[in-house]
This record gives structure tokens, sequence and C-alpha cells, in this order.
């Protein structure tokens, strides 16, 4: 596609935070013993237990990742008040979520072993620092509050929904605004090993400036939790809304997971359902989704939203790419005075209840049927929609990585980032 050419921006963070990131990383397998002196044994969630296993642990290892959460600890060991505490939290998650991306796109060090591509160190060294500020048993009076608002802004910033601005192209006087999101790996006891191309693609875009015959586009790319809780309490709102209503509000939103074998899925329709399926916590309702208070939002809350991209024309740009290209139209639905599911291959019936979208009723499509409902209720006419990547799997043996893992995933990397351009060219 001769249309296109990528390449980076600058970073997006605070010259002081990147100062202050190589002072992070100071920690050492043997100082590692010396950092949990002011953690104990109890608080933990379900989904930062995990991260005493050994997989985790050798994902850390062997990606250098293990002395980021070993200096956070260390440092909020050390933390004098709330305040100071506020202040390490803001400068490690910042550096984390860089240091992740940075890794990803070869612009930093790569330490260890662990190809660069990998989405998966990130994710266990922010449960790590997460799992640290749930243990913390400071020297001084901590309030739940307190703790909970530290721990917020620790998963908020290692995102990159730390609500900064969006990145500019150097030398380019028109700039389209790009937001693409990814989610963090999930099913992870099923197989720990677990990783998510569309996290990895996320880390792979940020920052990217795609250029077509039509101008320049630069990417802005945040991570989300596979947790029903942080979408019943507005997380997916309150990092996407600044980029519908801000000074600077993006040309297109972009939410991307991982969704079948061998295609890539380009949903039509997405439903208010959530099908109520167990999340990295375990746990999983059947209702339909709660809009949070205080945003704008549609009434009565529809059914149903749909995406904006332009799909026949990805589906083109996309033609004879590693996986097919799917426009799925298909959702199940309740009829209109119906009481029992019914397929519909092409949308959904005026009046009925939704099921499922094209993205199933998992958090995929919850977090598409937010993104797409928010255009509506703000009135932007943008493209925003969602698409499904292929599942990665690992090839033959239980090592943490393969050859044939890291090549699909590097081919699913690359074609989320020719669909984002081509829904950028559209």
């Amino acid at each position: 596609m001769e249309w296109l050419r990528i390449h980076r921006t600058g970073p997006r963070v605070a010259a002081s935070a990147l100062i202050l990131a190589p002072a992070i990383a100071l920690g050492t397998p043997a100082q590692a013993e010396n950092v949990t002196g002011c953690l104990g044994e109890e608080g933990a969630t379900v989904e930062e237990a995990r991260i005493t296993e050994e997989v985790p642990q050798e994902i850390l290892a062997r990606s250098g990742f293990a002395s980021a959460v070993d200096g956070f600890t260390r440092d909020l060991c050390a933390a004098s008040g709330v305040d100071d505490a506020g202040a390490i939290v803001e400068r490690h998650a910042d550096a984390l979520w860089r240091k992740a991306v940075d890794r990803v796109q070869g612009t930093g060090s790569v330490e260890g072993d662990l190809s660069a591509g990998d989405d998966r160190p990130l994710y266990w060294a922010r449960l790590g620092m997460t799992s640290a500020l749930h243990r913390w048993e400071p020297g001084f009076e901590l309030e739940e509050a307190d703790r909970a608002a530290l721990v917020a802004d620790m998963d908020r910033r290692s995102r990159g929904q730390n609500g900064a601005g969006l990145p500019e192209a150097a030398g380019e006087s028109e700039v389209s605004h790009i937001v693409v999101t990814g989610f963090d790996p999930f099913r992870l006891d099923n197989d720990i090993r677990q990783a998510n191309p569309s996290g990895a693609a996320a880390l792979a875009l940020d920052g990217a400036v795609i250029e077509t015959a039509d101008g320049v586009a630069v990417v802005r790319t945040m991570l989300f939790p596979v947790r029903w809780r942080d979408f019943t309490d507005g997380m997916v709102e309150e990092a996407l809304l600044p980029h519908y209503t801000g000074d600077r509000p993006a040309d297109a939103v972009i939410t991307v997971s991982q969704g079948r074998d061998g295609r890539f899925d380009l949903e039509a329709h997405n439903g208010a359902w959530r099908g109520g399926s167990d999340d990295n916590e375990s746990v999983g309702t059947p209702e339909v989704a709660p809009i949070p208070d205080g945003i704008p939002t549609v009434t009565p809350q529809p059914q149903w939203s749909d995406s904006s991209l332009d799909h026949p024309s990805i589906v083109e740009e996309t033609h004879g790419a590693p996986f097919p290209v799917i426009d799925n139209t298909e959702v199940t639905e309740i009829p209109v005075g119906g009481t029992e599911p019914v397929v519909r291959p092409d949308g959904p019936t005026p009046g009925s209840e939704a099921r499922s979208g094209g993205g199933g009723n998992y958090l995929s499509n919850e977090i598409a049927y937010r993104n797409t409902l928010l255009r509506d209720a703000t009135g932007r006419d943008i493209p925003a929609g969602h698409v499904h990547t292929p599942i990665l799997h690992f090839g033959p043996g239980d090592g943490i990585t393969d050859a044939e893992f890291e090549q699909n995933r590097a081919a699913i990397v690359g074609q989320v980032e020719d669909i984002v351009a081509a829904a950028v060219r559209s």
C-alpha cells in the first residue's frame, strides 16, 4: 500500500518522568528480598494473586520488568505520607507505560531474552505494583479511600489513560488524531501464559504517525482491564470522553480485542447486554451494561449501538493480508414479543433486546458499545467501532514463548496497523 508509511512521534510523557525513569529500575533479584518489608501477606486481589506463580515470575525476570516492580516497592516502603506516595505512584506508573511502549517499539533498551513485542511484561508488572499497594502497611495511618485512589491512579496511568495530550507530528500543520485501545490478557486460569495481541498492537501503535494521501494521523493508545467492575465504575467513559469533547478531539476512536480463530472481525452492531462470563477476578453477572452517572449518554438507554467505521473500504484495503477481515453483522437478540434468543445474520430487528453483539457479550462487546454510545451522546460524527483480532496461540511445548507464537503475534499486530491505517484513509 503505497499511501501508507508509519513512523513515530516522540514520547508523550512529561520530560521529568523520563528523567526519573531510570531510577525506578535499579532493583536486582538479590535486592528483591529487601524491598517487601512494608508489605503484608493479605490484601491482593484474585487477579494479583496469580503473580506468585512460576510463569508470571519468569515473564518478569526475562523481560527486565521485575526490577521495575522492586524499585516501586522500595520507594513505596520509604514513602513519608499519602502525598509522597501519590507522587511515587505517578512517577512509576507513567514510567512503566513508557518502558513498555519503548520495549515493544524498540526505541529503548530491551532487557532480557523475552521477545520485544510481548505485551505481558506490562500486565504482570502492573499487577505487581497494585498488589504492593493493596498489601502496603505504611508507618502512618492510611485511609482505605486513599489506598483505593492510589491503586486507581497506578492502574490508569500504567495503561496510558493519564489524560496526557495527543502527540504532535513534528513539522505537520494538518494532523488527525486517532485513539486505539487494547486489552489485558484474560482467561488465565485456562493458561496463565496467555497474551493479548490487541495489547501488543496498542503498545506498538502508540505515537505512530500514519501518512496517507489525505494528510497525516497521529495515534494515541491505551489499555483496558478484563474486569467488569472497572466498566461498571466508568473507566471507559472517563478515559475516552476527553477525546470526544476536549480541546483536541479525536478524529476516530477504534477499540480492539482478541476474538475468533483465524480471522479479523469488524463488528457492525454492539449490544447492551453483558453475558456475565467470569472476568480476570473470576466474577460476572448477566445484566444490561450499567451507564455511570454524570457522563453524556443516550436516554432511554439503547439496546444497540453501531460501528461508524467504513467496513467495506477497510475490507477492500486489507484484502490479501495474512488473515481475512470480515464485516460481521451477526447479532443475537430477543425479538419484540419473543422470549428466546434468536440469531440474526444481518443485524438486530427494531425493538429487540440485545443478547450478543457481533463481538459477543463479553467485555470486548461492552467497550465497543460504550465507545459508540459515547460517540452518539456527544454528537460526534466520526469513525468509531471495534476490531476483533485472531486468537493468538502457542506452538508445541509449554514454554512462555516460541517462534510460532512470536511470528503470529507480529503478523496480527502488523495487520492491526493496516486496519487502523485503512480506517483513517476511508
